[in-house]
């Protein structure tokens, strides 16, 4: 018994090692943004500043990407969890775009707020532009299996039985 000393049969050092995991199981992984995705969008934005609008390559160094996505993380995290909060004031479960710019203003982020709203209107209009166009692609199928099953055609292999 040279590890723990304690009680028969090693015992005691199982729970210390068991309670030890229990104590670090309960936190969660740290979710990573995608750092394609980070280098892309702060590489964007930092051409866009530094030549007043023309794209210009602009290096970052690993450490400033990781502080960027860092940064980001933690600032989802405190908007989710606000627009959360502000969710729940209203008895509801599901959080939407209002819930999320009432929390933007309370977090005193206000300049964020038309901005997102544009983006949201935009999204949006998108959004219902592809719903419509594939819901006349499905009436359009629909129509055509229809047609066909009138005509006798059963999309079977053919036989009768």
């Amino acid at each position: 018994m040279a590890e723990g000393g304690a009680g028969k049969s090693g015992e005691a050092p199982a729970t210390v090692e068991a309670t030890m995991t229990i104590k670090k199981a309960p936190r969660a992984e740290v979710e990573e943004l995608p750092k394609a995705i980070v280098r892309r969008v702060v590489k964007d934005k930092l051409s866009q500043l530094a030549s007043g609008g023309e794209e210009e390559d602009v290096s970052v160094q690993k450490d400033a990407l990781l502080a960027f996505s860092e940064s980001t993380r933690i600032f989802i995290h405190y908007v989710s969890a606000t627009a959360n909060d502000i969710c729940k004031e209203s008895k509801r479960q599901t959080i939407n775009a209002d819930d999320v710019l009432k929390a933007l203003e309370e977090i005193d982020f206000p300049e964020f707020v038309e901005p997102l709203k544009v983006a949201l209107e935009d999204f949006r209009t998108k959004n219902a532009v592809k719903k419509s166009g594939s819901k006349g692609r499905q009436t359009k199928k629909r129509k055509v299996d229809e047609l066909s099953t009138q005509n006798g055609e059963d999309g079977g292999d053919g036989s009768d039985e």
